[in-house]
Order: C-alpha cells, then sequence, then structure tokens
C-alpha cells in the first residue's frame, strides 16, 4: 500500500441523494466498546445528514454466531439509543437483514461471477497453498495465492474433479493498482502484489465475509462504509468486486469508505475483545449513563471542539463530520470515561437521577434488605448524592447507612478514623448533637465543631469518628446532611454503639 496526501476530505454526499450507511456486527460474544463507537459514528453521519441507518446481522459463522449475542445486540444498541431505520424489528425494503437469511442470493450472485470470468475455481489443497507459500518467502517473493488456478483449461480442472478434489471459488483481481480516497486518511494506493486473488465461497458452499459483505452494501444501496482500520486491507478487494458487481447489474455504486483509528488499551496495545475493560456490559454494570458512556466512545478519534469534552448526543450529532476523524491511534482512558460519566450524572435532573438509581437500590445490588428501604429518606439525601457518584453503581456504598439496622463496618475505615482519644471525642460530640437544633444541618456541623475545638481538633479530624460511626466508612456523602436525614435517634443510637465498641 502507499499512502498519498492526507488532506481532511469531507465525505462526498451526492446531491439530492441522502446518504445510506451500515452497522453489521457478527453476534459472537459480548459486545464491546470499539463496536459501540463504530456504531456511533455511523449513527451520528446518518442522523446529521438525515441519512439512512441500517443494521445488519453478519451470522453466516454457525460454528461462532449465537442467538443469546443476537439478541444482546440489540438489547444495547437499544440501552445506547442508538436507533436504526431499518434492519431486525424494524424490516425495510431490503428484508431480511441477517445474512443467514440470504444464502440464496449469495449462490445467485457467486454464479454469476462465475459465469462472468470475474471468479473462478481453485482447486488447491491447503498442504498446496502452504508449500508455495513457504517457498515464496524463501525466495523474498509476496507470499499470498500466486494465481496458480486462475487460468485452468477445461482439461485440467476435470482431472482435478476425477481425482476427487473439492474447489473454492476465488475472485480475480485485476493486474493494476487500486486507488480510492479514504474519508479518514486521504488518498490511498494498492498495488497488485500486495492484493492477490482471495477466497469467496468455501468448498461447502458457505460465503465468505468477502462476498457477503459487499454483496449486502450493493444490494442495500449503501452510500458510505465507516468502519474500523482493521478492515482497510479488505477495501481494495472489495472495490475489484464492486467494479465486478456493476458491470454485472447487481450493483450501481461504490461506496465512500472511512477507516477509523484504532482504540488502544494497557500497553498501548490494540483493546480486544478479550480485555475486560472492552466490554460494554461491564459498564452497563457498574452503571455509566448511556449519553456519558457514548460521549466518551465519540472521543476515540474524534472530537468536539479544543475545549469541550463533555457534550449531549444530541450536541455531537449537530457537529459530527467524518472529516474531523484523526487517522492516528486513540487510546481508551477508562479515568476519562468515568470523569464524563460523572459530569453527565450531575447534569441529569434530580427526579431522572433517582429514577436511573432505582436498579440499584432494590435487590440484589442493595446490601439491605427490601422492607429497610426508606423512599422518603432516598428522596432527600438523592441531591446529596447526585455530586458525588462516578457511576450510578457507587450509589449502594454511599446510602446504605440510611437503610441498614447497624452501618457496614468496614474495619479500615474505623482503624483510620478511631485514633487514641476518639472515645472522649465522640462523647463530646454526642453530647452537643443531643442538644443540637436537627432542623438543620449547620446547627449539627456547629456542634461537632464545638465537640473539635474542646478537644483541639479542627472540623476535619473531629468530623471523621462520628462519620465512621455513624455510616461506617470514611468518605461519603456529606455528613451533615446525612445525620439530619438519618435522625436522631438513630444518629445517637450510632454514636453510642461506636463508644461501647471502642470501651471493648
Amino acid at each position: 500500500m502507499a499512502n498519498g496526501p492526507s488532506p481532511k476530505l469531507s465525505a462526498p454526499l451526492e446531491q439530492g441523494v441522502p446518504p445510506r450507511v451500515r452497522f453489521c456486527p457478527s453476534p459472537t460474544g459480548n459486545p464491546h466498546v470499539g463496536l459501540v463507537r463504530t456504531a456511533l459514528f455511523n449513527w451520528a453521519f446518518a442522523r446529521h445528514n438525515q441519512g439512512t441507518m441500517v443494521f445488519r446481522i453478519e451470522d453466516t459463522d454457525a460454528a461462532r454466531d449465537s442467538e443469546e449475542s443476537y439478541n444482546q445486540l440489540l438489547d444495547s444498541l437499544r440501552w445506547l439509543g442508538l436507533d436504526w431505520d431499518e434492519g431486525p424489528e424494524v424490516g425495510g425494503p431490503h428484508e431480511p437483514y441477517r445474512q443467514s437469511q440470504r444464502m440464496d442470493i449469495y449462490r445467485d450472485v457467486a454464479d454469476k461471477l462465475l459465469a462472468g470470468g470475474y471468479a473462478y475455481r481453485c482447486y488447491c489443497t491447503v498442504t498446496e497453498l502452504d508449500e508455495r507459500r513457504e517457498a515464496a518467502r524463501a525466495a523474498g517473493r509476496p507470499s499470498g495465492y500466486d494465481g496458480h488456478c486462475r487460468d485452468l483449461s477445461d482439461e485440467q480442472k476435470a482431472a482435478y474433479e476425477r481425482e476427487g478434489r473439492e474447489s473454492i471459488i476465488r475472485f480475480r483481481m485485476p493486474d493494476e493498482p487500486i486507488t480510492f480516497t479514504d474519508l479518514v486518511r486521504g488518498e490511498l494506493t494498492f498495488t497488485p502484489d500486495n492484493v492477490p486473488d482471495y477466497g469467496i465461497v468455501r468448498a461447502s458452499g458457505a460465503p465468505l465475509y468477502t462476498l457477503v459483505n459487499p454483496v449486502d452494501d450493493a444490494l442495500m444501496d449503501i452510500t458510505h462504509v465507516l468502519r474500523g482500520e482493521d478492515l482497510l486491507s479488505s477495501t481494495p478487494r472489495q472495490i475489484a468486486l464492486y467494479k465486478a458487481l456493476i458491470e454485472l447489474g447487481v450493483a450501481h455504486r461504490i461506496p465512500a469508505f472511512g477507516h477509523l483509528p484504532y482504540v488502544m488499551g494497557e500497553g498501548n496495545k490494540k483493546l480486544s475483545k478479550r480485555d475486560p475493560q472492552a466490554s460494554l456490559n461491564l459498564y452497563r454494570e457498574r452503571g455509566f449513563l448511556p449519553e456519558g458512556l457514548l460521549n466518551y466512545l465519540s472521543l476515540l478519534g474524534w472530537s468536539f471542539s479544543a475545549d469541550q469534552d463533555v457534550f449531549s448526543i444530541a450536541e455531537m450529532v449537530g457537529k459530527f463530520d467524518v472529516a474531523d476523524v484523526n487517522a492516528n491511534p486513540a487510546r481508551f482512558d477508562l479515568k476519562k470515561a468515568e470523569a464524563i460519566n460523572a459530569d453527565h450524572i450531575r447534569r441529569l435532573d434530580v427526579k431522572a437521577f433517582a429514577e436511573a438509581c432505582e436498579p440499584w437500590l432494590r435487590a440484589p445490588h442493595a446490601n439491605w434488605e427490601p422492607e429497610e428501604f426508606d423512599q422518603a429518606a432516598w428522596e432527600a439525601i438523592a441531591p446529596y448524592a447526585q455530586t458525588r457518584l462516578t457511576v450510578l453503581s457507587d450509589i449502594t456504598a454511599n446510602v446504605d447507612f440510611l437503610f441498614r439496622e447497624e452501618p457496614v463496618e468496614d474495619e479500615a475505615s474505623w482503624q483510620k478514623a478511631m485514633k487514641e482519644g476518639s472515645d472522649a471525642l465522640l462523647r463530646t460530640a454526642r453530647e452537643k448533637l443531643a442538644a443540637a437544633d436537627w432542623s438543620a444541618p449547620e446547627a449539627l456541623k456547629d456542634a461537632v465543631l464545638a465537640a473539635g475545638e474542646e478537644h483541639g481538633l479542627k472540623l476535619g479530624k473531629a468530623q471523621a469518628p462520628v462519620r465512621v460511626a455513624v455510616t461506617g466508612r470514611t468518605v461519603g456523602l456529606p455528613l451533615f446532611e446525612s445525620l439530619q436525614i438519618l435522625g436522631r435517634e438513630k444518629s445517637l443510637a450510632r454514636i453510642d454503639a461506636a463508644l461501647e465498641k471502642l470501651g471493648a
């Protein structure tokens, strides 16, 4: 491949022809964040340009595909809010949208390619191919397919078939360079020695990705293909196939291609499906907001502006241009993803925040019994919790002190806060809190501040034992608001229990 100049090129939008893009995952395993980023960029491009988003399932690999993964894909897109205009559950003019239901179409196209001379049967065995590849490498030649069966005579084909050899179907690549303008990377040229003839149908008759993907794009009239950089090497092969399909009357356009940058994980390696931080389910389970996660993923190769990282998805759609996608690899930064999600949590109105936390306030997430949950206490504490959360699952540890008979005993917090003299401080704090006005958090703060002053401590040091006695942890929501919401009786009872433990 040769790189030409790389200007920032806008996607060529034909006058009066709204763009049609596609998202076409395989239902294998759990959805991962790289896949979501691809879906997001296609969706944003379609929505920005009033185009069509086609959702297609590439499920021709029966050994790896599963119905469970298929359902997870649909559920994931629905959770993220990435809707589609054509595809499963929606329908459309190019049904069906699952490749496993389109096998007759692929057989018909393969037959046309054979009959037109654009493809041929290859009888080479795996052993023969391996031996010739090794010989080519040893001689310093390209090790791709050497065209052995490209121009077999009818007699040679018949001889191979009498031997009982099976054949695959290979596409015949043109003996000339293929140049195209990538929407992200600029002009690229691939020379013939780097793009040999390739298989499109297995010996079993099962079509390969190399055939079904461009055939579906052609028949579904896809205008723009935005996909991962790992598929860049297949693009010249597909362009050649598109040209053949156009000559056969199967297609009438070659789509514009844009290859999105790699997403890098730990150790500066490409993020793979096996990396724990790649799993979309991880972020759902931790309580990322869909909009927060999408906001962060959009920054993996694209930017909203030089001075703004947090924005709504509607704002992203309003500004998205594939010409602004950076070709350089993007590094996945979990801390930044969490920070952006925290910003989105704070952007919610309190009612929406409270509703978003609901799954974590109920079994099996909650570490209290269902009958202990106090709706009024939750509504009172929610505004304070909202300012402190990074992910929604954090809510459990922040508010469990309100609903449990006793706070969670965190031994590390106890050892950190209950230093020598803490019992004396707690007794003084209890006395002053008992006499305080519990209708206002400020009065409770003044009580603890006064207790600290009697013992030569500033507020930060004085409130630590009180916090651990009442909530069980050294870190949490604003203490004095928490005391007020928990109430005088329970708060003082917990301080008494802590004093009893210290005395023991």
